[in-house]
């Protein structure tokens, strides 16, 4: 079946005018091509071998007829498009307009993390009975050895970088993805790099419900089962051995056990989502933080902002965004309204001619979720 299907000739493709371009990994991490996919109907196109400008220009200056080009916001896509295609329009879905835009508010709401404390009850005196241990002072990191990888890969990078190498020389001489070698440039130091399940203080279900664990604890009830019986109806979903291990800590540490205020990931997510989707100790919880903070207040309605612009296509709103979100003091906003993500696109959110309308993906759950890359 297959020999035939081979012997079949090739199925005459029409040329695309509107065009979607991203990537696929056939070895994830390591080997990557270049997608190409007619928006109007959804079809594969051409698959290319690489994802260098060069392929891309080459393969867009055959066919002239291409009008829009719908990208993600890699620098080969984009250096390709306008060499092979100087005239077509080039756009983003929203999906990568929303995930911008996420990561800009995430790195907004890290720099006020001083402000999250507000969830967090103040117990003067107990952080200095007894001090941290050196163990967890000396390094933020689990495990040595995976330390000590990114320690020798964030050095490496740093060499080549002072030696006058691009970072995507850099990635070929290293077999790094583009991401990683910029995740890797961009950290001042390799204790920036640390998250995930290699931190200590990595985030649970139960997060959000230790400042209430711990009041009642202050109060004299230790028993788990019964707090854990008292924080399902507040919107817990974990299970009660997350409880009693909590509980356990703060009976046989030798240190004070308390809650950490919320990550910034966490509060970020809050801020990203449809308000009607939180739960009322979310919703709180938010407000309480957003009472605390201006600056973070501001990037909540900047966000909800640009949400109701992709959602409800209202392109032309974007310059009066642009030009609010510059009055706030919001640098990681001010860097993306600047240009390196939403400018270089053209208007947000504007239908384009024809059946293009299609290109931005709806979201699948609230505010965020939904691919809506050029597949």
């Amino acid at each position: 079946m297959l020999r035939l299907l081979d012997a079949l000739p090739e199925p005459e493709v029409p040329a695309p005018r509107v065009v979607g371009v991203d990537e696929y990994a056939t070895r994830k991490g390591r080997v990557y091509g270049t997608v190409l996919v007619d928006v109007e109907t959804r079809r594969p196109v051409d698959l290319l071998p690489d994802r260098e400008a060069s392929s891309l220009a080459a393969w867009l200056a055959k066919r002239p007829g291409i009008e829009v080009i719908c990208r993600d916001r890699a620098p080969f896509f984009a250096e390709g498009a306008t060499a092979g295609a100087p005239q077509a329009t080039q756009v983003a879905d929203r999906w990568h307009l929303w995930h911008n835009l996420g990561e800009a508010a995430e790195r907004a709401v890290a720099h006020h993390r001083q402000c999250l404390r507000v969830l967090v009850p103040d117990r003067e005196g107990k952080a200095d009975e007894l001090a941290p241990s050196e163990e967890k002072a000396d390094s933020p990191w689990r495990s040595e050895r995976f330390a000590n990888r990114v320690r020798a890969r964030h050095a490496t990078v740093h060499a080549l970088l002072k030696a006058g190498h691009s970072r995507r020389s850099i990635g070929r001489q290293l077999n790094m993805t583009h991401r990683t070698v910029k995740s890797l440039a961009d950290a001042a130091k390799p204790e920036d790099l640390f998250r995930g399940q290699w931190q200590y203080n990595r985030t649970s279900v139960l997060d959000e419900y230790k400042p209430y664990l711990d009041e009642r604890w202050d109060e004299g009830c230790t028993n788990a089962w019964k707090l854990w019986e008292e924080i399902v109806p507040l919107g817990y979903r974990g299970s009660y051995g997350r409880v009693s291990a909590y509980l356990r800590e703060k009976r046989t540490s030798p240190r004070p056990v308390t809650a950490q205020p919320p990550a910034p990931r966490v509060v970020t997510r809050r801020i990203l989502s449809r308000p009607e989707t939180l739960t009322e100790t979310e919703q709180l919880r938010l407000k309480a933080i957003l009472a605390n903070c201006p600056e973070l207040n501001a990037l909540t309605g900047h966000v909800r902002s640009f949400a109701q612009m992709l959602t409800e296509r209202q392109g032309e709103r974007l310059p009066q965004w642009l030009d609010a979100v510059c009055q706030d003091d919001l640098p990681s906003l001010h860097s993306l309204a600047a240009g390196k993500t939403i400018a270089r696109y053209g208007t947000v959110g504007k239908p384009l001619p024809g059946k293009c309308n299609d290109c931005f993906c709806p979201a699948a759950e609230g505010l965020v979720g939904g691919d809506g890359d050029a597949r």
